[in-house]
């Protein structure tokens, strides 16, 4: 419960004994106008009579009489050197009992993140991925020398002639199928599974585990294609036949 403030305490005890005792002059008095004894302080306080009137029609109506509304007396003239009525907006004369604390009316409960800024929390670690990066294939670049090969020579083709490895997929399936359907339908039916992707699935998680359909689609895109990478790399040998690389040797270069 909200303690109340010990000055507004006393200032509405004082308020109701004030209005209790000016009560009792009025009804001593039999509706006459009752004056103040104390000045300025008692005139401040005096309830408003229809305040007095709407009190009385409520006691009178919960008693089960019938009691007419009777226009407000007039009220007792101020006398000299009596303090105004103090008023509020609309004339309503209410006074402040208490003070509301905030922690009471605002939910101040704090509400767990699962999110951070993009700086510094990604792109430090986005710079350090780079620098290793880059430290790593300096470093391996001064071992290992570069996979370069004389100049091609047009009266000479190598046997075998692979494609680069990042082509070597697309080339192991034009041993299998027509150059229309191996280079044109199966990768456009791929691509096109791809862009239908997001439209088939509409899960707005970002959970692996929520994303069983996106990632086992991308899983069988990778396997399929890296198969077909690892055949056409190690298992195919002079006139791109098919040899095991443990019998006939490595037919691959970097």
């Amino acid at each position: 419960m909200t303690e109340v403030p010990e000055h507004l305490r006393k200032r509405a005890e004082e308020a109701r004994a004030k209005a209790a005792a000016a009560k009792g002059e009025e009804d001593a008095a039999a509706g006459a106008p009752a004056e103040s004894a104390v000045g300025g302080d008692d005139a401040a306080s005096k309830i408003p009579a229809h305040l007095l009137e709407r009190s009385k029609a409520a006691k009178a109506k919960a008693d089960g009489g019938a009691v007419a509304t009777q226009s407000p007396p007039a009220a007792a003239p101020a006398t000299a050197g009596a303090a105004p009525l103090p008023t509020g907006p609309g004339g309503h004369t209410q006074r402040l009992l208490t003070v509301v604390k905030s922690g009471s009316i605002q939910d101040v409960k704090a509400m767990p993140q699962d999110k951070v800024h993009v700086w510094p929390h990604l792109l430090v670690i986005e710079f350090a991925a780079a620098l290793f990066i880059t430290a790593f294939t300096t470093i391996f670049s001064i071992f290992v020398n570069a996979p370069l090969l004389e100049l091609a020579n047009f009266n000479e083709t190598p046997n075998p002639s692979k494609a680069p490895w990042y082509f070597l997929g697309l080339q192991e399936l034009l041993t299998m199928f027509h150059p229309m359907v191996a280079g044109v339908t199966i990768p456009g039916i791929g691509i096109f599974l791809l862009i239908l992707a997001p439209y088939i699935d509409k899960n707005p998680s970002n959970k692996p585990e929520d994303r069983k359909f996106a990632v086992s689609l991308m899983t069988i895109h990778l396997m399929f294609w890296a198969v077909l990478v690892m055949i056409g790399s190690f298992f195919r040998g002079p006139g791109f036949n098919f040899v095991f690389p443990w019998e006939a040797g490595l037919f691959f270069e970097l």
